[in-house]
C-alpha cells in the first residue's frame, strides 16, 4: 500500500485497509486536526437535510465511520426517527459502537456502492467525508439515489480546495505539511494522513461534483462552501414531492 489514491477494486481495498488500521485514533485525530471545526460542519449538514419534513422517518448515513454524523442527526431536538449508519470498514463501526448504545442509530456493515437496502427505503441520506474515498463515485451516487424516497434529500459534506489565493496557500501548506506529520505521530500509521491531502487534490471541485450528482439522477443540486471553502456541502434532491429550501449555490 502507498499514500497515492489507487483506482477501481484496488482503491476499495486501500480505503478499507486504511480506515480499519486508523480506527482506534480516528475520532481524536478528526477533532484535533480540524481544530473542532468538523463539529460545526456536521451541524450545518444536518440542518441542510431538512429532516423536520419527516421527523419519524428512517435516514441513512453512508460511509458512517464512527457515527459522528449519524449521532448529530439522531440527537436533534424533535427527531423521532431512526438513523442507519452504514460503512464497509467493520473496525470503524466497532470503534463507534459505544457511542450509539443509547441513540436511535443502527449500524450496518455495507458498501455505499452496493447498498444492502431496497429502493426508496430512506427519507433522507447523508455522507460526511466519505464520497472522496469511493472507488466508483458515480456508482455510489446512483445507489444513494436509488435508496431515497421520492423527494428525499442527500447531503454530502466533503473537503475541497478553497478558491481564495491566500486561504488556499495556507490550507495547502497545512494539508500537505502539518497534517501528515501530526497524523503520523498520533496514529502511528505510515501513510494514512498523506493519503488524505492527495485524495482531496484529485477529487472533483464543487461544480463538477454537482454535475456528477445530476448525472446520477438527482433532480436538483445546490451547494455552498463552508469555512472559506475548506469544505463544501452539496444538497441533492430526488424527484418527487416538494423538498423545501436548502443552501444556495455559492456565487
Amino acid at each position: 500500500m502507498t499514500a497515492d489514491p489507487a483506482a477501481g477494486d484496488e482503491r476499495a481495498v486501500q480505503v478499507r485497509t486504511l480506515f480499519s488500521e486508523i480506527a482506534p485514533r480516528y475520532d481524536l485525530l478528526n477533532h484535533v486536526l480540524s481544530l473542532n471545526i468538523d463539529r460545526r460542519w456536521r451541524r450545518r449538514a444536518v440542518r441542510a437535510l431538512g429532516w423536520e419534513r419527516a421527523p419519524h422517518g428512517t435516514y441513512l448515513d453512508a460511509c458512517a465511520g464512527t457515527f459522528d454524523l449519524a449521532l448529530e442527526l439522531a440527537g436533534r431536538h424533535g427527531f423521532a426517527g431512526r438513523v442507519v449508519g452504514a460503512d464497509f470498514a467493520l473496525p470503524m463501526l466497532a470503534r463507534g459502537l459505544p457511542k450509539i448504545h443509547a441513540a436511535a442509530v443502527a449500524p450496518v456493515c455495507g458498501d455505499t456502492q452496493m447498498l444492502p437496502f431496497g429502493a426508496a427505503t430512506f427519507a433522507g441520506a447523508t455522507v460526511g467525508f466519505g464520497v472522496r474515498n469511493l472507488s466508483d463515485l458515480s456508482a455510489g451516487f446512483r445507489e444513494l439515489h436509488r435508496v431515497l424516497e421520492p423527494g428525499g434529500r442527500l447531503v454530502v459534506l466533503e473537503f475541497t480546495v478553497p478558491p481564495g489565493r491566500f486561504l488556499r496557500a495556507a490550507y495547502l501548506f497545512y494539508f500537505n505539511r502539518i497534517l501528515p506529520l501530526v497524523g503520523r505521530l498520533v496514529s502511528g500509521h505510515p501513510w494514512a494522513y498523506t493519503y488524505l491531502p492527495r485524495s482531496v487534490r484529485g477529487f472533483p471541485g464543487p461544480v463538477a461534483l454537482a454535475e456528477q450528482l445530476r448525472s446520477a439522477g438527482f433532480a436538483s443540486v445546490e451547494w455552498s462552501l463552508v469555512s472559506g471553502g475548506i469544505a463544501a456541502i452539496h444538497v441533492a434532491a430526488k424527484a418527487g414531492r416538494q423538498t423545501g429550501s436548502g443552501p444556495r449555490r455559492a456565487p
